[in-house]
């Protein structure tokens, strides 16, 4: 690794720590909920008499509603997920560009 990068990596890995850890500091006690719960709870306060429409399949299937950590767990499995496809795409992407790069080569040199 060059030095360059490892500087770079130094300071990527750095901005993220701090990305993570400003927020707790500078709001402390405060409710880092999530935007589900937010939505419900103001649907809530517009219309006390509102029933939900559609339930979650989970939560159909467990007979009430999922434990926070089984939720957590499905978040990050299609979090996974989608970097997985994420990253495939980028990676055949790249792949392609250098392969068609050492292709322009050889045929320059042929020529």
């Amino acid at each position: 690794m060059k030095k360059k990068d490892g500087i770079l990596l130094l300071f990527l890995i750095l901005a993220a720590v701090a990305l993570i850890v400003v927020p707790l500091i500078l709001q402390r006690g405060a409710d880092f909920s999530g935007s589900d719960d937010a939505g419900s709870d103001t649907v809530g306060q517009i219309d006390q008499g509102y029933t939900p429409w559609v339930t979650p399949i989970l939560e159909q299937f467990l007979g009430g509603e999922m434990p926070p950590e089984l939720e957590s767990l499905m978040f990050c499995i299609q979090t996974g997920i989608g970097v997985g496809v994420i990253m495939f795409f980028t990676g055949r992407f790249v792949e392609r560009r250098k392969q068609e790069k050492l292709r322009e080569e050889e045929k320059n040199k042929k020529t």
